[in-house]
């Protein structure tokens, strides 16, 4: 009988969004005629736009002629649509970033997930708490967290408690480690950093040899001018940054998937005899032997979303998205709620009432107003309290949720 990985089997018994579709089918058995509405995964709702649909459909046309047939491509991305993310996404922001630091990949989770692997297995890593549980569970998988205790915290990981008695900003961490996982605008508490936090993580990555595993997948919905849209915009941040960028919650790729890891070649890790290496080498490496690269198609529709009809499509989707959370965020606070987030990032952060539980509030919400959102425990130890809603869900429904909540939640 072959042997399993045993550090699978140290990860927490229920999947957060298992659980959450158990209890949902449970509720529907006993009220059969609930229309219930669903603001807890982050998925998208409105469609790909125009300029994405019309290139994917010139691409297929190529594929289908001798001259323009393609087959494998080059594993870190065409070259069409790294000028285009360099230009775009770094350039316009004052920022350089070379064509062979840019990975094209299939999202963004697979970017954050598979990254751990160019780093050692006995390395430390810390993790802002309430944390996306990819980047957790990947490193659970990989050996490097450790056991989790009675409490639920991994014994060698290191937790940067975001809640709201520091304006969810993770303080540094209080002891070495190797990489640090940082999501701004946050999933899910939607807290971005500004210019001064930024830097100061910047400054003791730089000091203390850290890498940092910047996770940007949410910069389209920054608001306000003074936030970094990029790590890059902080000087010094080459030499211990990987940054990770999607199309998924921006031009709708969730289904469709497309992203980017930029890698610059200034950032490196040592060997075992502590001699510098490149990180930049390495992840091409891993690419090149595990992954194929993105569909020519797929990389055509994500070029689309550079042209000038493509990004004033994509800002009207994000701009959509950000009205539903006004909305929610408006609603909620109506109701007595305390709301945080929904200002810069689609994700909204609401304490839960006094004396219930993150799973309380979610049976609550559920009873009572039937709308699924997600239990901020399911983020890690600092997410008890809190409760997650995402705006990503059609307006009317949105708006009948808000309404819901307003009316039927006895508080």
């Amino acid at each position: 009988m072959a042997r399993v990985n045993d550090h699978y089997l140290k990860l927490t018994a229920s999947y957060l969004f298992t659980e959450i579709a158990r209890r949902v089918r449970a509720f529907q058995e006993t009220r059969p005629k609930a229309k219930i509405i669903r603001l807890g995964i982050g998925d998208v709702t409105q469609p790909l736009p125009p300029a994405v649909i019309q290139a994917l459909h010139a691409a297929v046309d190529e594929m289908g002629r001798p001259e323009t047939f393609r087959g494998y491509g080059p594993e870190p991305g065409y070259e069409f649509l790294q000028t285009l993310i360099a230009k775009h996404d770094y350039g316009e922001r004052g920022v350089t970033v070379g064509l062979e630091e840019i990975f094209v990949s299939d999202g963004a989770k697979s970017d954050t997930g598979n990254i751990q692997e160019i780093f050692a297995a006995d390395g430390a890593i810390a993790l802002t708490d309430p944390v996306y549980p990819v980047y957790m569970d990947s490193n659970v998988m990989a050996g490097r967290a450790g056991t989790a205790g009675a409490d639920g915290r991994y014994d060698r990981v290191v937790y940067l408690p975001c809640v709201a008695e520091n304006g969810f900003e993770p303080p540094l961490p209080d002891r070495p480690v190797d990489l640090v996982y940082l999501c701004f605008p946050n999933n899910p508490t939607g807290a971005v950093l500004g210019r001064p936090a930024l830097r100061r993580w910047v400054d003791w990555a730089r000091r203390h040899g850290a890498v940092l595993l910047y996770d940007a997948a949410y910069e389209a919905y920054i608001r306000e001018p003074d936030v970094p849209h990029s790590i890059y915009e902080i000087e010094g941040a080459r030499e211990v940054a990987i940054e990770f960028r999607s199309f998924s919650k921006t031009a709708g790729f969730t289904g469709t998937r497309c992203a980017f890891t930029v890698v610059p070649k200034d950032v490196q890790g040592r060997d075992a005899a502590g001699a510098p290496v490149s990180l930049n080498a390495l992840w091409l490496r891993r690419q090149s032997t595990k992954f194929n690269g993105v569909p020519y198609l797929i990389q055509r529709a994500a070029a689309a979303v550079y042209t000038d009809e493509g990004r004033r499509q994509v800002r009207a989707i994000v701009d959509y998205y950000m009205d539903n959370a006004r909305v929610i965020r408006e609603g909620l606070e109506a109701a007595g709620l305390t709301v945080y987030g929904g200002r810069n990032a689609p994700y909204l952060w609401v304490k839960t009432p006094p004396g219930l539980s993150s799973w309380d509030f979610f049976d609550k919400l559920l009873g009572e107003a039937h709308v699924v959102g997600t239990p901020g425990s399911g983020f890690g130890p600092s997410g008890e309290g809190y409760f997650r809603l995402t705006a990503f869900g059609r307006r009317e429904q949105t708006a009948e949720a808000v309404e819901r909540i307003k009316t039927r939640l006895r508080l």
